[in-house]
């Protein structure tokens, strides 16, 4: 009873050092200092002080809230996710109206993203973000002059919103996105996840009882949230599907098959000799509960501006120069 005590405490020990160690190495969101937040210094103070006049009075005149955020480097993150970390921490956009617009840049990674609040998507499509990141930004971002790039891209979106953007019909058709995830970081992201991810769900299958159906739900916030970005959309999303549905169906197969019991009872055996534990959960008895730091869901102000509460599901455009 004791050595199994002390192995359900190291395995819980481990899982919660993995996981506050993979949160601890997120890229933080700065502090909402102002609707111009330049905390990778591309912009001149006179853009900086312009664009706050311009987009104070485009709130006061339609209620829509538009921040523009520059960060010196992703650090190996997807821009999609952390530009949706940011607005969900900054809570752009009024509450009853979601009507919140983030222009997100990466100087070190030459990426950008505009990320559209739930209540101006049929406004500012994914389309015409793109567009306008295709069109306004990109060519001045190119030529070094990131103060004319920014100030193009937020009076684009500003038209657009109040309906006096006009995109050319070559362009409409065109908003493809390219996948904006280096080669190499879901290489690291994808043996993180098989080394990590997988050793727990190994692990999930094996044990009985209430413990495995609580791996299966935790787990499923990993295999919803990684394979897509590792992946890519459609394979990622059928990664998922397998495991929704492949979990419980190999766990039926291991206790009502009789090659399954042979599997099963030959590796509890085998875990049984290395000095484990048989019965009432494989690989797990329990898990202690533990708690991860994360972001505030009120959001940060500074400077006179705070985000009213809006909400996002990812509509946008990316791009890079």
């Amino acid at each position: 009873m004791r050595g199994k005590t002390l192995l359900l405490r190291g395995l819980c020990a481990g899982l919660a050092f993995v996981t506050l160690a993979l949160l601890a190495y997120a890229l933080d969101v700065p502090f909402l200092a102002g609707r111009v937040n330049d905390t990778a210094g591309m912009l001149s103070a006179k853009t900086v002080q312009q664009l706050e006049r311009e987009l104070a009075a485009f709130e006061k005149e339609t209620s829509n809230q538009v921040a523009v955020l520059t960060i010196p480097s992703l650090e190996g993150e997807a821009i999609e996710e952390y530009a949706i970390k940011v607005v969900e921490t900054w809570k752009l956009g009024r509450k009853d109206k979601d009507n919140g617009v983030l222009l997100l840049i990466s100087r070190d990674d030459r990426k950008m993203r505009i990320e559209v609040g739930d209540g101006l998507e049929g406004d500012l499509t994914d389309a015409l973000s793109s567009i306008i990141i295709r069109r306004e930004i990109t060519p001045r971002f190119r030529d070094g002059d990131f103060d004319g790039g920014v100030r193009a891209g937020v009076e684009a979106i500003m038209n657009v919103i109040r309906g006096s953007y006009t995109a050319a019909e070559s362009d409409e058709g065109s908003g493809n996105e390219l996948d904006d995830v280096p080669l190499m970081a879901r290489l690291f992201m994808g043996l993180i996840f098989i080394v990590v991810v997988g050793m727990f769900t190994f692990m999930g299958v094996f044990s009985d009882g209430c413990v495995s159906w609580f791996l299966y739900l935790f787990l499923l916030i990993f295999w919803a949230a990684f394979p897509p970005v590792i992946l890519g959309a459609t394979l990622g999303f059928a990664a998922t599907v397998l495991f929704i549905f492949g979990y419980p169906g190999f766990k039926f197969w291991l206790a009502k098959t009789e090659k399954g019991k042979a599997l099963k009872k030959k590796l509890e055996s085998k875990s049984t000799k290395g000095g484990g534990h048989r019965g009432g959960g494989m690989f797990f008895g329990g898990m202690g509960g533990f708690t991860s730091g994360g972001f505030s869901g009120g959001g940060f102000s500074g400077g006179g501006f705070s985000g009213g509460g809006g909400s996002f599901s990812g509509g946008g455009a990316s791009g890079g120069w």
